[in-house]
């Protein structure tokens, strides 16, 4: 009998690694997610600005310079009442300082100890002071976007 041929024995074969591309499902889903997180709040923030630079282009079209000052005040003073009734449905009966007030808001007294004070009389006053109404129409259109928003 003949001795068995020697078995040739070679080394063990490690399959190659698993591609890096395409990933795997899960990797998809997290990215879908990661991508989902990042574009809600940008697209939240670009849809606020856009409803306050539409809400500011109303305000500056109502109480256009072309008007005379106190129909200017008089305009302001209209659609600060229209939106403060979206925080309180009471608010656009207000009147004197308790309006004033109002439009203070918690953080400030700029309203009633300043400019802001104009709301009250200019709408009646012959002539009203160009630089006053301009800073009455700053401060009463940041404070109209504030409520328009819906913050007190």
């Amino acid at each position: 009998m003949s001795a068995p041929a020697p078995l040739v024995l070679r080394d063990v074969h490690v399959p190659p690694a698993p591609a890096w591309w395409p990933p795997a499902p899960g990797w998809w889903l997290v990215l879908l997610a990661v991508a989902v997180l990042v574009a809600v709040p940008l697209l939240w923030r670009a849809r606020r600005r856009r409803r306050r630079a539409r809400w500011l282009r109303l305000f500056e079209a109502e109480c256009s310079g072309a008007l005379p000052p106190p129909e200017q005040v008089a305009a302001a003073s209209q659609l600060l009442r229209r939106a403060a009734r979206r925080v309180d449905p009471r608010a656009d009966r207000l009147q004197g300082a308790a309006w004033l007030q109002f439009l203070d808001g918690p953080k400030g007294h700029a309203f009633s100890k300043d400019v802001g004070a104009l709301l009250l009389d200019g709408g009646y006053r012959p002539r009203v002071d160009p630089r006053q109404m301009q800073a009455l129409r700053s401060l009463a259109a940041a404070r109209f976007v504030q409520l328009m928003e819906g913050r007190r």
